[in-house]
């Protein structure tokens, strides 16, 4: 198995214990007995749980910083705003596991770095979507469009609806907010 299938291999199963157990209750040694190599192998990759999580952080985000690059370069217009939604929309489910996790794991997510980065990364997020100038109401519907897609997006995962069409819901939704925010 190369490097890079090892990273990621415990990567996956760490994602997986996290999510079974918990962070605080994962330790390397048993990242490493479900994997079936010694703890040297698995420190050869990562010497910490958090240096674990920071790569899980790191690969999943990646969309999300290059759609953060895009909206930089981007007028505030409407169209901008509900293209920023679609995009982040489609970031949320390619990295619906990381974002279990942090929700799984808020007291623990608040300790680590990867809490700060991905406030930081909303943040800006929520920039491009509002007007500074605008009422609070309508600031409000803009940062409330990104928290429905959070919320649609794990909240609703075990819904008995068809997932495309709660998907679609849920960015309908988004873009309604957007739009209420950005006439005012």
């Amino acid at each position: 198995m190369t490097r890079g299938n090892t990273r990621q291999r415990i990567q996956d199963v760490a994602l997986e214990l996290f999510a079974e157990q918990g962070y605080e209750k994962t330790s390397l040694r048993e990242i490493a007995e479900r994997l079936d190599v010694t703890k040297a192998a698995l420190y050869y990759h990562f010497k910490t749980k958090e240096d674990i999580i920071i790569g899980i952080f790191q690969d999943l985000t990646r969309p999300m910083d290059e759609l953060l690059a895009w909206a930089a370069e981007q007028p505030r217009t409407l169209d901008t705003k509900r293209e920023i939604l679609r995009r982040y929309q489609l970031c949320l489910l390619a990295a619906a596991p990381l974002f279990r996790f942090m929700h799984e794991n808020q007291a623990s997510v608040r300790e680590l770095s990867i809490g700060l980065t991905f406030k930081e990364r909303l943040l800006a997020l929520y920039e491009y979507l509002q007007d500074p100038e605008a009422p609070t109401k309508d600031r409000v519907r803009a940062m409330s469009s990104v928290f429905t897609l959070h919320a649609g997006t794990f909240f609703l995962q075990n819904d008995e609806d068809d997932p495309e069409e709660k998907q679609e819901a849920v960015l309908e939704v988004a873009l309604d907010l957007i739009e209420q925010a950005h006439r005012a």
